[in-house]
């Protein structure tokens, strides 16, 4: 066994010379696949941190968008001068009348003045219109919608270029 052990010196050169050419190989290999670890590495991190941010932008950077605080004037009320006008009837039947209380919500009371300036052309809109109605016209809550729709509209051509915002009925009496 002893002798087995032994190498011999030209077996000792042969694995020096194997190892020195090993040895190369192996440091010249190192380089490289440290360069190859190095690069991946590097892509790894710019992948992740590219998602990552990413991510974060698309999920968690949202300020929520906090509504302006408008300020909202309380709208201002008219009041207009009582109307009271005979209704259409067909038949020669007995006339009816029909007594109106009517307030205009304006957007703000700096209209006031525009709208009393124009008040002929508006009282004038509501007779002709008024005029042409019939009782069966004003029957039921869609009937008092449609008058409400529509003296808005005509008020709204009266007093152009403002606007103002609704009819409001204070009374209506169709006797």
């Amino acid at each position: 066994m002893a002798a087995k052990a032994k190498k011999t010196d030209e077996e000792d050169d042969v694995e020096a010379e194997a190892d020195g050419e090993g040895a190369e190989s192996t440091e010249a290999a190192k380089p490289k696949s440290r360069l190859k670890l190095i690069l991946i590495i590097v892509g790894a991190v710019a992948v992740l941190g590219g998602g990552g941010g990413g991510a974060y932008f698309a999920f968690f950077s949202h300020k929520e968008a906090k509504p302006e605080v408008a300020v909202v004037k309380p709208p201002a009320f008219f009041d207009m001068p009582e109307v009271l006008v005979n209704l259409s009837n067909a038949n020669g039947d007995r006339t009816q009348y029909l007594k109106v209380k009517i307030v205009l919500e304006l957007p703000d009371s700096t209209m006031q003045p525009h709208v009393q300036s124009t008040m002929p052309r508006v009282m004038d809109a509501f007779q002709t219109y008024l005029r042409e109605l019939r009782a069966s016209d004003l029957e039921g809550s869609a009937g008092l919608y449609r008058l409400k729709e529509e003296l808005t509209r005509r008020v709204n051509v009266a007093i152009a270029p403002s606007r103002i915002n609704a009819v409001l009925f204070k009374e209506i009496v169709v006797q």
